[in-house]
């Protein structure tokens, strides 16, 4: 098998070939640093990159296969974590030049669970600054850019492990989602991107942004290989405090079970909100694919939808402004201007009106849960736009001109708010050759249905096998 077919090979296929000893680790690896090493200067996924470190662990994991000792489907596989990912011994600079110094002295729980599947850090990927942004913009380590065209966005804030993972210098990358930044550069880079249910993953050892916001995810190729990692990732941890005591099922056994019957919610609000009209084509398109499986299509109202970006914003504001004050004292001028101008906002939202947001989302959770009582899943566009061109402040939808963070966190902040699962899937390009994205919902602690639903789309198309060509 060639060095490119390794880089894009799923999880799945990997593992057989490594536990069938058709493969090594140490090939794996070293044809993902030669892919890194190709397409790292136009990309600029990484903020850290282990070789030396990855190489040696693909040794031992070489030796363990062949004495015997196979850990599952994760073992030899190359992992990125986004660089607010704590790791032992490897610096963690949550994206400035700040903590370009700051060696944590011990992993993050969901480091430690991938190092103990045998899984390979191959390194710490490039992200927006202290996460607080959606476009993949960093003045300190540069910025990240789109594997399908360069001068696009990548999207953010895990703009790093989007690049990494859909160019093929990654198998499986980690990202976090506050307020879409696992599925906003999944999908402008055309890859699988979950954000689990709130309190699945632990948090501990991230660097926050907001506390009740936060969702690390992983960021992957198919829908499989999401599912096989999180049953790695997830589980009750004492050490995140908002961790949930959960039993965790296997992830991958509700994959190729049959989506018939099956009641599918098109959010009406999602549709009547700016919208690219070719976005808007291709993603009810895929939608009657699925109707085309079996499923049943209603359409429903997400009645507070029109409040989610305030909601998210209030709360979004001002628990990142706490948790940040003391830098903004301390190191204010160091900041990416963008960003300390959102950290200061939020020093200016006073208590009242972030229990006035806590108040609202507690209503809107519960009109989205009703939700649930007559649908199993929620779908809609992930995105209004294909990726923009980057530093773009503004973007314009058909006629109507938005910020480019209101516009490309439009449809995932909902989900953030209700701390529920929501994936992004490729399903079609744009006539420029840029990714679109279908995003599916469904209820806490549902990602057994999420992953069916969109296993069943994956399935029955070929988006998710379609490569960029890296100038």
């Amino acid at each position: 098998m060639t060095g490119e077919n390794l880089c894009y090979s799923s999880v799945r296929e990997l593992s057989e070939l490594v536990s069938h000893k058709k493969v090594s680790p140490v090939e794996i690896i070293e044809a993902h640093l030669d892919r890194i090493s190709q397409t790292e200067p136009v990309l600029n996924s990484f903020i850290t990159l282990l070789a030396d470190e990855a190489r040696d662990a693909a040794k031992r994991a070489e030796s363990m296969i062949n004495k015997g000792t196979y850990l599952g489907p994760l073992h030899g596989i190359p992992v990125g974590l986004k660089d607010l990912f704590n790791t032992g011994g490897v610096k963690t600079t949550s994206g400035s030049r700040i903590f370009d110094n700051y060696v944590p002295s011990e992993d993050c729980t969901v480091a430690s669970k991938f190092r103990a599947a045998g899984a390979i850090l191959i390194g710490k990927l490039n992200m927006h600054q202290f996460a607080y942004g959606p476009t993949g913009e960093n003045p300190d380590y540069g910025h990240m850019h789109n594997p399908w065209d360069p001068e696009k966005i990548t999207g953010g804030s895990s703009g790093g492990s989007g690049s990494a993972a859909a160019s093929g210098q990654c198998t499986i990358t980690m990202g976090s989602d506050t307020g879409g930044s696992v599925r906003i550069p999944s999908s402008f880079c055309g890859i699988v991107g979950l954000k689990p249910t709130y309190g699945l993953v632990s948090r501990n050892g991230l660097t926050p942004l907001s506390w009740c916001l936060d969702h690390p995810g992983p960021m992957v190729r198919t829908v499989e290989d999401a599912a096989l990692t999180m049953n790695v990732i997830s589980g009750f941890d004492p050490r995140d405090v908002a961790s949930a005591r959960v039993k965790v099922p296997d992830y991958t056994e509700t994959l190729g079970q049959s989506i018939k019957g099956m009641k599918v919610g098109l959010v009406k609000q999602f549709f009547d909100a700016p919208l690219d009209s070719e976005v808007e084509n291709i993603v009810r398109v895929a939608i009657s694919h699925l109707e085309s499986l079996g499923a049943e299509i209603h359409e429903v109202s997400m009645p507070m939808f029109d409040q989610s970006q305030a909601i998210s914003g209030t709360i979004l504001m001002c628990e990142a402004a706490a948790y940040h004050r003391d830098l903004l004292r301390d190191h204010a001028d160091e900041l990416y201007l963008p960003v300390r101008l959102r950290l200061e906002s939020g020093l200016m939202i006073t208590a009242a009106d972030y229990l006035k947001a806590q108040q609202a989302r507690s209503l809107f959770n519960a009109s989205v849960d009703a939700l649930y009582e007559h649908v199993d899943v929620l779908v809609g566009p992930s995105q209004p736009i294909t990726a923009p061109t980057l530093l773009d402040q503004s973007v314009e939808i058909n006629g109507t001109r938005l910020g480019t963070t209101a516009a490309v966190t439009q449809y995932s902040r909902p989900y953030n708010i209700t701390g529920t699962p929501a994936i992004t899937i490729p399903c079609g390009f744009s006539t420029s050759g840029m990714p679109i994205g279908l995003q599916i919902a469904g209820k806490a602690f549902a990602e057994p249905t999420v992953f069916k639903v969109a296993h069943a789309y994956e399935s029955t198309t070929e988006w998710h096998r379609q490569h960029p060509e890296i100038p």
